[in-house]
């Protein structure tokens, strides 16, 4: 998916042009197979409500092309996450599989705000993967429901090894719910945002400020686009 080159700014049209993408690249791969009868897709009900409520836009509650010769079937579009996560426990999942991070099928496209371009992408991966790693060293990484950075598309004035530098803050969310209509923010412990922040300053390139987002939802979206 070419998300690297997306030049809107604009955070809906953004989900549209790459859920279109993965509406062609889904298309495309297909019609390749033979002697498959259904697609499953794991639409749950908050991509409905949200969408129906013009919230935001989901690639996978808008329908696929007409010339598919699949029957589509949707098991957990009722259900909240929290109620997904009961049903794959019930089956035997792996833990592993039913506690992973929710994660956008628009992908990083919308944690990258604004356009989207490589180098703030590559931002994004890096400083994401920190993140990660420093949750998972610290008993974090399933005390917190969902937790992720976003880079965006402006600048602020730094200093690194004594000059003047003009770089993207990063900003950290984290937090927690249920049924994710609305959600809290985890305290996190300072020494660790320390730690996190001393990581992605000086491991990214390009980035001189991490911030936390503080909004629980409502006001705030879990994702920031």
């Amino acid at each position: 998916m070419k998300v690297a080159f997306v030049p809107s700014r604009d955070s809906e049209e953004k989900r549209m042009i790459i859920g279109n993408e993965f509406i062609e690249v889904f298309a495309e791969e297909a019609r390749k197979l033979e002697g498959v009868d259904f697609l499953a897709q794991g639409t749950i009900w908050p991509d409905i409500l949200e969408s129906e409520d013009g919230i935001k836009a989901h690639h996978n509650a808008g329908g696929l092309p007409e010339d598919m010769n699949f029957e589509l079937e949707e098991p957990v579009r009722i259900l909240f996450k929290d109620e997904v996560r009961i049903v794959g426990e019930t089956l035997g999942l792996p833990h592993a599989m039913v506690y992973r991070q929710p994660f956008h099928g628009t992908g990083l496209g919308v944690r990258c705000l604004g356009e989207i371009t490589r180098d703030r992408l590559e931002a994004v991966r890096e400083s994401d993967a920190i993140l990660r790693e420093e949750f998972a060293k610290n008993g974090l990484a399933e005390k917190v429901w969902q937790y992720f950075t976003v880079v965006p598309d402006f600048k602020s004035t730094g200093i690194k090894d004594g000059k003047r530098t003009y770089d993207w803050p990063v900003i950290v969310r984290a937090v927690n719910t249920k049924d994710a209509m609305t959600a809290t923010v985890e305290n996190i412990p300072f020494d660790l945002m320390q730690k996190i922040v001393d990581r992605i300053t000086h491991e990214v390139p390009g980035v001189s400020r991490v911030l936390y987002d503080f909004t629980p939802k409502p006001t705030g979206r879990i994702e920031w686009e």
